[in-house]
């Protein structure tokens, strides 16, 4: 399989260039060409000989991919399906994942996914349901940003689609430097944020090396009632990332939210309310409330409108700052936790 040129450094954009027969500054060439005017194939690289293309090409991949499937909700929510080769275990399988384009007023959020399927098995979510298909490549990543309509339009970016980022950590660090790097897309990363259920070790690693705002999704503050519905619970306990998280500064402008979807009669009451205000006080925080969307075969129903809101102010009242999230994309499968990487013909 060729190699794909999205997601290399300059430096490693130059050594392709060398290969390539090309003097050492078409690196630079190609990097501005890759992440300033996303270029989807080497003949818009007009600065470059066509000798030159036509070597790249010989030897490269550019590393860009159309989507297979826009679906529009009535919301003006989009879902864009993607066909990709991913990494199993050192195997590569086919498979298709999803990402969403959540419009709101003057902002533009890309929800990203970081691998097709996911191997947590939280059991209320369509794409834990499905397995693990494989880790995402870099250029992978990167090419839900670059082939997306919006692309030139985007405000901000989650990692909150198909897949467990800080399971894909080498590949997410890597997409993470392009997207913020200065010779990469420059993106802030006051734009960004990474959602995890608390892959420790990796978590780690992220809150030293990268300055994006941070996710965690609780659910649950009950460490068996967790488990029950997370098994991850019980490699990475929540009260262990959240004791980790407590280590790091988020009084500025990098932020850490917890995600807790409601489910009715489980965990919405004010006992779990008031043990989730036990679990974050003095921690600088917000909690988002997330509506379960209902799947097939699921036990969990969603938690009434009025329930979530005296949660809301409960946790309010006792000075954790929470809000619950709108839902978006549900007519289209693009809420939390329905992404499945379907083909419309399979739907």
């Amino acid at each position: 399989m060729m190699e794909k040129l999205l997601g290399k450094t300059p430096d490693e954009l130059k050594r392709a260039a060398l290969e390539a027969g090309l003097p050492p500054f078409a690196g630079k060439q190609l990097a501005r060409w890759l992440y300033v005017r996303k270029a989807r194939g080497f003949d818009e690289m007009t600065d470059i000989s066509k000798e030159g293309r036509e070597s790249l090409k010989r030897m490269y991949l550019v590393g860009t991919e159309a989507p297979s499937s826009v679906s529009e909700s009535s919301d003006g929510t989009r879902k864009y399906l993607f066909g990709v080769s991913c990494d199993r275990n050192g195997r590569t399988e086919e498979s298709a994942i999803e990402a969403v384009m959540i419009p709101d007023e003057d902002r533009k959020t890309l929800c990203v996914s970081s691998q097709a399927g996911c191997r947590m098995g939280c059991l209320f979510c369509m794409t834990g349901r499905q397995g693990f298909h494989g880790n995402l490549s870099v250029a992978d990543i990167l090419n839900q940003f670059v082939s997306v309509d919006e692309s030139d339009s985007l405000t901000n970016a989650v990692f909150m689609g198909m897949g467990e980022p800080l399971d894909n950590w080498d590949n997410i660090s890597r997409a993470l430097e392009v997207l913020t790097a200065p010779w990469g897309f420059a993106w802030s990363p006051k734009r960004i944020t990474l959602s995890t259920i608390g892959v420790l070790p990796n978590l780690k690693k992220f809150l030293d090396t990268s300055r994006c705002h941070l996710a965690v999704s609780l659910h649950n503050p009950f460490p068996g009632e967790r488990e029950a519905m997370m098994p991850v619970q019980k490699a990475w306990p929540a009260e262990e990332v959240v004791r980790l998280v407590r280590k790091y500064d988020f009084s500025g402008q990098r932020r850490v939210s917890f995600e807790y979807t409601m489910f009715s009669g489980i965990n919405d009451d004010k006992v779990h309310a008031d043990a989730l205000y036990r679990l974050l006080r003095g921690l600088e925080c917000r909690v988002n409330l997330i509506r379960f969307h209902k799947i097939p075969d699921s036990p969990y129903e969603p938690s009434p409108a009025p329930v979530m809101q005296r949660f809301m102010e409960r946790l309010n009242n006792h000075g954790i700052t929470c809000t619950i999230r709108a839902s978006r994309g549900e007519d289209i499968e693009a809420a939390c936790g329905l992404l499945a990487g379907k083909h419309k013909d399979r739907l």
